[in-house]
């Protein structure tokens, strides 16, 4: 390590007096005046990890769904994956490090983690569309070079494009070409040998769907995909960043929270509609009835779809193969039902924060996770996938060979490093067209049970703790106790209370059998909250 050129380089990126932050499930994210230094290094963490891992490591600038004004920046594992939970203890320390101390924390840091100074280091970067991303993305250049590492900058990309970046090259080229076109080739081919299936005489030719790109990075990467795609598929790109800002009044997340259709999109009744977030990892769908009302259709109904679809093509295939959802305390009651009682297929619940989700969807042949809001994806075993290639190219029955054919296009269609939004939508649009569903007859698949999420300012978000996946608090006393009480006054009802993960809040979740029950026993849940667990200021109101 060079200590003068690390203390010239620091010296250039200094740490703001006074400012800690910590490094979460979406990696650090603040305003994007407060985080040159964070990006310096996050440059240099991304070098020890990469020796370390003895791979490429990906460092994405991006603050997702937040604000324009905010930016932030993440790590990605060398399958893909979030970075490891120990090395977040390590982004966190590194952060927060004050600029004299940062050669110690970093030769700590590779005493901890065993890091090898000698081999050689190597950074995938990539970044979104906000204004502040580019002068950041160059910070973080700037440590990866000051430890010698050598980068690819790949620019302006998707989120779920960097981690498929850095597969493909950790993999050797097996998961696929570590390049723009090798994603966009990979991803338009299975998707043309999946709706070759689809029959010319039923229903409409052309498919048309609107996009909502949140005014980010999503319309520059579908814009350039369309090239590739068939012409089976008709997009048109809204709000595709030419004129308003990254995810104001449009986008994913905001559809979702405030379950309306984003600005700058005329939705028409019956068109399918789908909205991306900011760095496209996160996709919802929806459409207007006849009668002009909004139907949402979140990650709980995407799970479902591809579920059933998955299911049917299993049974025909004839293999045991073990599939599960995983779903967090979030998901709505009636997709749970639905997927263990009329499906049949076992439902996992696991803490919120999608390394969670992943984690556990690892664990079966074939394990599809969504959150609500959107973000998930599907995860196949490497002794699935295999059997699957292999019945693709060699079973004798007829039917049970194009069963396995239509699995290893679905294979090959999703992202398995990350949820992708671009990658969930074909996915999506292919089952729809292979199954001939319309969006409304989609919709009905189940009634969502009305449901309201609120939250409750309180003094200390440590006060609550939670066990069973975030269903029940342990503490503080007598609180899971007058939840229960507040439970049974309704039908169909649950609610549940979590701390938020980044401020002092608690967030409360419940649903039952009417809006109107679901709105009363939420707020009734609040006032508990906010007597038992040091609620600030008022009172929560109806």
């Amino acid at each position: 390590m060079d200590s003068e050129a690390l203390k010239k380089y620091s010296a250039l990126h200094p740490k703001p007096a006074g400012l800690t932050l910590q490094y979460g499930t979406a990696g650090f994210r603040a305003r994007a005046e407060q985080l040159d230094h964070v990006m310096f290094r996050m440059g240099l963490l991304a070098v020890l990890r990469s020796k370390a891992a003895v791979s490429t490591i990906g460092v994405m600038v991006t603050a997702s769904h937040n604000p324009e004004e905010d930016n932030g920046i993440k790590l990605v594992d060398p399958l893909g994956e979030m970075l490891h939970p120990s090395w977040e203890e390590y982004a966190t320390q590194l952060a927060n490090a004050e600029d004299q101390d940062l050669e110690k924390i970093i030769t700590e840091i590779c005493q901890k983690a065993a890091v090898n100074q000698h081999k050689d280091a190597s950074v995938f970067i990539g970044r979104d569309t906000r204004p502040s991303s580019e002068k950041l993305s160059q910070s973080a250049i700037d440590g990866v070079s000051v430890l010698g590492g050598q980068y690819h900058d790949y620019g302006l990309v998707t989120t779920p494009q960097l981690h498929y970046m850095v597969c493909c090259q950790n993999t050797q080229g097996q998961y696929g070409k570590a390049t723009l076109e090798g994603y966009y080739e990979k991803l338009s081919k299975a998707f043309m040998e999946l709706i070759k299936q689809v029959n010319s005489g039923s229903g409409e030719r052309q498919r048309q769907l609107k996009i909502d790109c949140a005014n980010g990075i999503g319309a520059l990467k579908l814009a350039e995909m369309k090239p590739y795609l068939p012409k089976e598929i008709l997009i048109h790109l809204y709000n595709d960043g030419t004129k308003e800002k990254l995810n104001h009044l449009c986008g994913a997340d905001f559809v979702k929270v405030h379950q309306k259709p984003p600005r700058g999109l005329d939705l028409k009744p019956g068109e399918r509609c789908c909205s991306l977030d900011g760095d496209a990892d996160r996709i919802v769908y929806y459409y207007k009835d006849e009668a002009g009302f909004f139907h949402l259709i979140d990650g709980d109904k995407i799970a479902t779809l591809i579920s059933i679809f998955l299911k049917e093509l299993l049974a025909k295939v004839g293999q045991t193969l073990q599939m599960a959802v995983v779903q967090t305390a979030y998901a709505n009651g009636s997709s749970t039902r639905y997927l263990e009682e009329t499906l049949k297929v076992p439902v996992h619940c696991v803490k919120t924060g999608v390394k969670h989700l992943h984690h556990k969807a690892q664990e079966f042949d074939v394990g599809v996770y969504f959150e609500a809001n959107g973000h998930g994806t599907v995860l196949f075993s490497k002794a699935a996938e295999t059997k699957i290639r292999q019945l693709a190219k060699e079973e004798k029955d007829d039917e049970k060979r194009e069963a396995a054919k239509v699995l290893e296009n679905t294979i090959d269609l999703i992202n398995q490093t990350v949820g992708d939004a671009i990658s969930d939508m074909l996915v999506i649009e292919a089952i729809l067209a292979l199954k001939g569903l319309t969006v409304q007859q989609w919709d009905a698949v189940y009634t969502d049970l009305p449901n309201r999420l609120l939250k409750v300012q309180v003094a200390d978000r440590r006060v609550i703790d939670t066990a069973d996946a975030e269903r029940r608090a342990v503490t503080p006393p007598g609180l899971q106790e007058k939840i229960d009480a507040l439970v049974k006054k309704y039908r169909l009802s649950r609610a549940f209370v979590r701390p938020s993960g980044t401020e002092d809040v608690v967030r409360i979740y419940a649903e039952a059998d009417t809006q109107e029950n679901a709105d009363a026993l939420a707020h009734e849940v609040s006032l508990a909250v906010y007597h038992l667990a040091g609620g600030r200021g008022a009172p929560p109101q109806p």
